[in-house]
């Protein structure tokens, strides 16, 4: 669906200057059908090659259709398709700085969209182990979307969460939390990890892990996990991107900032969490779900606009 609002006139307009012509109303009808090359829509029409694609310029460049061009018997040709089934025009001109400034969504620790493990590595249910343990192609698995407690002892886990704020949104700030630790045998208070946080494949900063937490049960841990020696529970850490730098539990972390995160120009935000290849400390990773650990939560990411 094509969005539009008051707030574009000139988008709105060029939309609206395509839409008021007959021809090209009838070009977008022919497109319903499948892509056709400007001669295929002026033989259909009945009209001149020239015309059509003169029409065929100005909804292109309301971005009504997609043009390319691909080889032909005598050079090339341009090829057109449709870009949109809807358009919603928005003619009240909102006050978004009045309504929600926050738009949050919590990650399952399982559903991430790209890996990379090694042993010790595995991942449990609330309810049982998911996998064989130390088998990393196991996490190609569908059960992984059941973990509520992943680990690995170097690697990463990507996820990709979806950005659905206001398009015209100046965002102020994104955070992410989730509770995590390091990756030892069992358990161990002394084994540190450098941990490293992505956001849209830009580095935001590393924390170093102290160690892999054993001593007590994780206060929502399930029976069957409460009487292992494995790990039991992590910190609940937050990262926070803004316009100056970027902190970790309110403590400055790096100088990225949000511009160089390049959000406004995407439909997500692709999180990753790992461990670098040269890291000084390659500690591995555990990250609880909302049925394990201390902390009733998956990974939460935040984004605050104006």
């Amino acid at each position: 669906m094509l969005e539009l609002s008051i707030k574009e006139p000139e988008t709105l307009k060029r939309v609206a200057h395509a839409l008021g012509s007959d021809v090209r109303l009838q070009i977008i009808k022919l497109l319903n059908e499948g892509n056709m090359n400007i001669h295929q829509m002026a033989d259909t029409l009945g009209i001149p090659v020239f015309t059509t694609a003169s029409h065929v310029k100005v909804l292109e460049e309301a971005s009504l259709i997609h043009t390319e061009l691909r080889p032909a018997t005598r050079g090339a040709m341009k090829v057109c398709s449709r870009n949109f089934d809807d358009i919603h025009i928005e003619l009240n001109k909102r006050d978004y700085t009045s309504q929600q400034k926050n738009y949050t969504l919590e990650m399952p620790i399982g559903q991430y969209t790209d890996f990379e493990v090694a042993p010790t590595c595995g991942m449990v249910s609330d309810e049982r182990f998911l996998i064989p343990e130390d088998e990393p192609v196991h996490f190609y698995s569908p059960e992984r979307s059941k973990a509520q407690l992943i680990w690995t002892r170097k690697g990463y886990f990507e996820y990709k969460f979806p950005i659905v704020i206001p398009r015209d949104a100046e965002i102020t700030s994104v955070k992410l939390s989730m509770e995590i630790c390091s990756e030892a045998p069992n358990h161990d208070h002394n084994w540190p990890s450098d941990i490293t946080i992505w956001m849209n494949d830009v580095d935001i900063g590393t924390w170093t892990s102290p160690g892999d937490y054993g001593d007590r049960p994780g206060k929502l841990n399930p029976t069957f996990w409460t009487e292992t020696t494995s790990t039991q529970y992590g910190s609940l850490k937050t990262w926070k991107v803004t316009n100056e730098a970027t902190f970790i539990d309110d403590v400055r972390l790096s100088g990225c900032t949000i511009d160089q995160l390049d959000i406004a120009n995407q439909s997500y935000i692709t999180i990753k969490v790992g461990i670098k290849e040269g890291a000084l400390h390659k500690g591995g990773i555990n990250l609880f779900g909302k049925g394990f650990g201390d902390y009733d939560q998956d990974i939460n990411l935040s984004i605050d606009f104006v």
